[in-house]
C-alpha cells in the first residue's frame, strides 16, 4: 500500500469537490482546477475528507495511486491557500516591475525582458528586487518561477542574476592573478 496514497486529503468547508469518473474537480469561490484520475484510481469523499483507492493491484495502478493523492491534495491546497514562489533579483542595475499583466525585467541585457503572466498567476514585486508568483495550480507557479529565473540563472562568480529566494548559490574563486 502506498503511503502517500493512503493518506486522507482533509477538506475545508470554502471547498466545494465534484467526483466524476475519469476526474475530481475541486473549487471555492473564485478558482476551479480540474484533475484528471484516467480510471486507476477511486476517489470517494467521506465527510469532511477525500479517499483515493486504487482500483486494482497492478503494477500501473500502485504507482498511480501515490500520484493522484499528491496531486488532489495540492489542487486542494491551492484552491484554499494557493502556492507561492519567491524570486530575488541579484545584480547592480537589476530590477523588476509590474505592468499590467506582465513582468518588465531589467536584468542587465541592452533591451528590457518583457514576460506576461498566465492566466491564473499573479506576480508581486517588492522594493524592485523581490518577485512573489502566486497561484493555485502548483506546477503552473513553479514553471513561471523557472521561466522567470531562466531569463538570467545566477552566475558562481559574482552571485548576480535571478534566484528563489532559499537557493544557495555556490562561490567559485576568480582568477588567483600573477604570483
Amino acid at each position: 500500500m502506498s503511503r502517500i496514497g493512503k493518506q486522507p486529503i482533509p477538506l475545508t468547508d470554502k471547498v466545494n469537490v465534484e467526483i466524476k469518473p475519469n476526474s475530481v474537480v475541486v473549487k471555492n469561490s473564485n478558482t476551479e482546477m480540474h484533475i484528471l484520475t484516467h480510471g486507476h484510481v477511486a476517489v470517494s469523499q467521506e465527510g469532511n475528507e477525500l479517499l483515493v483507492k486504487r482500483n486494482d493491484d497492478t503494477q500501473q495502478s500502485r504507482a498511480y495511486h501515490g500520484l493522484y493523492r499528491s496531486l488532489i491534495g495540492n489542487a486542494v491546497h491551492g484552491v484554499t491557500t494557493g502556492w507561492s514562489k519567491t524570486l530575488v533579483l541579484n545584480g547592480v542595475g537589476y530590477r523588476a516591475s509590474l505592468k499590467g499583466t506582465s513582468l518588465e525585467l531589467t536584468l542587465g541585457y541592452s533591451h528590457p525582458i518583457s514576460y506576461p503572466l498566465p492566466d491564473g498567476i499573479t506576480a508581486k514585486v517588492d522594493k524592485q528586487t523581490k518577485i512573489t508568483v502566486t497561484g493555485a495550480d502548483k506546477a503552473l507557479v513553479g514553471q513561471v518561477a523557472a521561466k522567470i529565473r531562466g531569463f538570467r540563472p545566477p552566475e558562481p562568480f559574482l552571485g548576480k542574476g535571478v534566484k528563489y529566494e532559499d537557493e544557495y548559490i555556490r562561490r567559485k574563486a576568480g582568477k588567483s592573478g600573477a604570483k
